[in-house]
């Protein structure tokens, strides 16, 4: 430490003596070696105080408390310098550990949207945050049944993700896509009620469509009401149903309903993230989303769900409130 100090007042001298560029130079390449020394920024400003006392005589000792209170200040400034990059280096840990997260929730919920000839199916599932609290199973057994499942995990983050994993367990133990929409829910309840906390709560929209009767029949736990456009009305329907939210009652009973859709009807499956215009109590969210999808129904299903969320997201100035969730089923002429 002596030696440092001693070369520290030498350029230091020089500095003051000359004050051009190549000596500031050499004092800004010699912090490389104060550092390589562990010596610590207070330290730097004890050898700067002394070094000014040994080339000054006269110094006035009011000017040299006020090296001793930088002094002072910079002990506390250290510390605070090491929790922050302490701090930084934890977040980065949770950042790379969230990332992986994401990653395998988006293996394990990967779902594969079908392609019957008598139906279109459009899908768009846009999250919030990294990790997706929404979540959109298909099945489809190639001959007869259809089905589709529209979740929402009240909570957000990895306890919500968690959550949704056992929402698919439940679903694949169910594994054929001819069930009752009523039992389905009625199985997932069960499930949820025993293996999640208290504190979360699943909404779950549930359709089974047949490819041959082509009446679609859906039932729902406190999910988002879907919306039933039919040709020959030209008119929109609430597809509601009054069933609790999973893993409230384990013994929750659930109803289930039918309608026959025509060529030229569409249903549109949603969680409240499409419909939650927060800050914007003077739009009623259903209706615009009912002009949107009338707008474009001339689109393929997928080609709606993607204008709808787009024209949604320039509604909200280009930031999603919630995760994003819609899924379209068109009745096309091909049977």
């Amino acid at each position: 430490m002596e030696q440092i100090r001693k070369q520290y007042k030498k350029i230091l001298s020089d500095y003051i003596g000359n004050q051009n560029e190549s000596d500031l130079y050499i004092g800004q390449n010699f912090i490389k070696r104060m550092i390589q020394k562990n010596v610590t920024p207070e330290e730097v400003i004890s050898i700067h105080k002394r070094a000014l006392e040994e080339i000054y005589d006269d110094i006035p000792e009011s000017v040299l408390h006020g090296y001793d209170f930088l002094i002072e200040v910079m002990v506390h400034f250290g510390l605070k310098v090491q929790e922050h990059q302490t701090l930084l280096a934890k977040q980065e840990e949770l950042r790379i550990e969230m990332d992986i997260a994401t990653k395998i929730q988006n293996l394990l919920l990967e779902t594969e949207i079908p392609k019957p000839r008598s139906i279109d199916i459009g899908s768009v599932s846009i999250p919030l945050r990294k990790m997706n609290g929404d979540y959109v199973h298909f099945m489809h057994d190639d001959e007869r049944y259809l089905s589709v499942a529209v979740t929402d995990v009240v909570g957000k983050g990895v306890p919500a993700a968690l959550c949704m994993s056992m929402v698919k367990y439940g679903l694949d133990t169910l594994e054929y896509a001819n069930s009752n929409p009523s039992y389905v829910l009625e199985v997932l309840n069960k499930i949820i009620e025993k293996s999640i906390d208290d504190s979360m709560f699943v909404s779950l929209c549930y359709v089974r469509y047949n490819l041959n009767t082509n009446v679609l029949t859906w039932s729902s736990a406190g999910h988002e009401p879907s919306l039933y456009y039919k040709e020959a009305d030209q008119a929109f329907y609430d597809l509601e149903s009054k069933g609790l939210l999973l893993g409230i009652l384990p013994e929750a009973k659930y109803t289930q309903q039918d309608i026959e859709l025509k060529v030229g009807d569409f249903v549109i499956l949603m969680t409240d993230g499409v419909t939650d215009f927060r800050n914007r109590e003077e739009f009623d969210s259903r209706e615009i989303i009912k002009a949107l999808a009338l707008a474009n129904r001339h689109l393929t299903a997928q080609e709606m769900c993607e204008a709808i969320y787009s024209e949604l997201q320039k509604l909200h100035n280009f930031k999603l409130e919630d995760d994003f969730t819609v899924v379209i089923i068109k009745k096309n002429d091909f049977f």
